[in-house]
């Protein structure tokens, strides 16, 4: 679709039902044998919507789903969303008690998952869990997986489908008519430096405009075919992924999990021309002995984003991966996922040292503590008004009206300096987040883990420099009463008892931690110490 017409595009169901319009028999997703067209989707959406209407779903009802990409995510997504329901995605790497806490905040009665991947079985994480909610589980895979949870009925998915007899077509048309632009469309939980996770809640309206602008500033079209390795639970992989492919009619491509080998199989094999990622997916590609053996023909275009992009990263994507374009940018979950964008026609050294400047509508400025604008080339908190501003953190006001203020200005807690076209460096984090292969990584979340582990009386996290990462976890441990841990034993809990990326990598055991008078931990001490410095 062209911007004229995606301008009268109110909501995502809408977007499917317009695309089946305009692109017909034209391959929406390609996942192995499987090919199907916008057409296809348009009913297999339909039917979802029936199917979950007939599981007792209604409008405004959160549903789940925590499962990899695959083509059943996307169909089990605009289904719900069809009927007026909310999409909770869930980080795949997260342990049972992780998915929990989030099914019972969001009172979710359905969740849509897989028996097993990559060795895990995701039912039965779930077992002794408190779900107070929870009454279905719709499985994927059809993989049966263990017994499902107390209380709640497991579903394989062709079993789900065939279900739709059982709705009330009234009520399908009814549902579907019945969303508007303003409904909620996801709530896309990311945690805060409190160490309690948020959801951040945003519409229909302001995703579709927001990657309405995405789409036309990487120039996605109707003829690329898009690998989508960003993880469908992120905004990355679900927004600016198949949703924006589904905006200009380019086909999906899913990928469940990255691996070096099977990507550059498939950029050859697939004939990909669409590959985002993050830094450290183009250095694994650029890394691999055997990269100049590959077809990398069809590649184009490339966007990526992160406070520090090498210049030569940029020019060996162009000229070793052979894309057309890079283009580096930044956002956030609360901003539906994009707040600049370099363009097209910018230079190697301005993609790498910047992140572009605000996509149209929104403004973008650095300020100081008081809320003024710092001038030009001075470091300031950057800040965000626009439509792209999420509605609000889920059953949190006061966290809300921390981080939005009174003149609608989203805080991002990030630290940036803006040049006198607009563009916009980020230069330092004025929260503890840091961020390790692409994923957000906070500190006081993990410290928050760790401590539910009596051997571990205090603990501080840091980020520190990584070759590989980016920036992976450091803690400082201070042992329990009678524990004497050692930083391998602290690492093997953590991988148990937490989700992957979050897991340190790097462990110190102290036998105090550095305090101010108040109480508080000093971070910089820390650095310092990490470093090698005098703390």
């Amino acid at each position: 679709m062209d911007d004229a017409q995606l301008q009268s595009v109110t909501t995502i169901p809408d977007l499917v039902r317009r695309a089946a319009a305009v692109h017909g028999d034209r391959v929406a997703i390609e996942e192995g044998e499987l090919s199907m067209s916008f057409r296809d989707l348009d009913a297999a959406r339909l039917e979802a919507a029936a199917a979950f209407i007939a599981l007792g779903v209604g409008a405004g009802e959160r549903v789940a789903i925590w499962a990899p990409n695959m083509h059943q995510w996307i169909v089990a997504a605009v289904g719900l969303q069809s009927i007026g329901a909310v999409l909770v995605p869930i980080n795949t790497r997260v342990k049972g008690f992780e998915a929990a806490d989030i099914l019972d905040r969001t009172a979710a009665r359905v969740l849509v998952t897989v028996g097993a991947f990559l060795g895990t079985d995701y039912p039965a994480m779930l077992r002794d869990q408190a779900l107070p909610h929870l009454k279905h589980i719709v499985l994927l895979d059809d993989a049966p997986g263990e017994d499902p949870p107390p209380s709640v009925e497991s579903h394989a998915w062709a079993d789900f489908i065939a279900g739709k007899a059982k709705a009330d077509l009234d009520a399908l048309q009814g549902q579907l008519a019945g969303v508007a632009a303003d409904d909620l469309s996801d709530i896309l939980f990311t945690s805060g430096t409190t160490g309690s996770p948020k959801g951040v809640m945003t519409t229909h309206g302001q995703n579709l405009r927001t990657f309405r602008a995405w789409t036309d500033l990487v120039g996605l079209n109707a003829d690329d075919r898009y690998l989508i390795v960003n993880p469908f639970f992120h905004a990355f992989g679900y927004k600016a992924g198949w949703l924006s492919a589904l905006m200009r009619g380019a086909t999906v491509l899913p990928h469940p999990v990255f691996d070096v080998d099977a990507v550059l199989a498939r950029i050859g094999a697939d004939r990909v021309s669409v590959l985002p990622g993050p830094p450290t997916l183009y250095q694994s590609l650029l890394a691999h002995p055997q990269l100049g053996t590959h077809d990398l023909s069809n590649l184009r275009l490339a966007v990526t984003g992160a406070a520090t992009i090498p210049v030569r990263l940029i020019e060996r994507m162009r000229e070793e991966l052979r894309f057309d374009t890079v283009i580096t940018g930044y956002g956030l979950t609360e901003s539906s996922g994009v707040v600049t964008m370099c363009r097209e026609d910018d230079d190697p050294t301005t993609i790498a040292t910047t992140c572009g400047r605000g996509i149209e509508g929104v403004e973008v400025r650095c300020v100081d503590d008081a809320g003024a604008s710092v001038p030009v080339g001075e470091p300031g908190e950057v800040v965000v008004r626009g439509y792209n501003v999420m509605k609000g953190y889920l059953d949190d006001p006061d966290a809300t009206a921390e981080t939005i203020d009174e003149d609608g200005f989203l805080h991002t807690g990030d630290i940036g300096v803006m040049n006198e076209r607009g563009y916009l460096r980020i230069t330092d984090r004025k929260k503890d987040m840091f961020i390790m292969g692409g994923f957000n990584c906070y500190p006081a979340e993990i410290e928050n883990l760790m401590l539910k582990n009596d051997a571990f009386a205090q603990v501080a996290v840091i980020g520190v420099p990584d070759e590989r990462m980016g920036e992976v976890g450091m803690a400082f441990v201070v042992p329990g009463p009678g524990s004497t841990p050692t930083p391998e034993e602290v690492v093997a809990w953590c991988r148990e008892h937490m989700a992957n990326y979050k897991v340190p990598r790097r462990v110190e055991i102290l036998e105090t931690l550095p305090l101010n008078a108040s109480g508080k931990v000093k971070k910089f001490e820390l650095r310092q110490r990490a470093a090698g410095g005098d703390a």
